[in-house]
């Protein structure tokens, strides 16, 4: 994946946000936060950035905590559903 150089910015742990304790550096990509370890990260961290951005998907993998962009609107379209239900989100559309 490709991507604008002035939509990566890294910044260092030390900044006024209160990242986990081994929190090493954070790189925003897009709207994406990506926090880098100097071990592995505990589910108490990931609890504490997952409060930090209430909404967003969170997930840890050893020494990587990724904050993932909020989901993109859709355009005109949604999922359909089972035959003899109503659709909760009203009439399907697809243009």
């Amino acid at each position: 994946m490709s991507h604008d150089i002035d939509s990566i910015r890294t910044h260092e742990a030390g900044s006024d946000i209160r990242w986990p304790t081994r929190t090493l550096d954070v790189a925003h990509i897009g709207e994406a936060c990506v926090l880098r370890g100097s071990g592995d990260f505990t589910l108490t961290d990931l609890g504490a950035v997952r409060d930090r951005f209430p909404g967003r998907r969170v997930t840890l993998d050893g020494d990587v905590i990724t904050v993932w962009p909020p989901p993109r609107k859709s355009r005109g379209w949604q999922l359909p559903h089972r035959a003899g239900e109503s659709s909760p989100r009203g009439p399907e559309r697809c243009q």
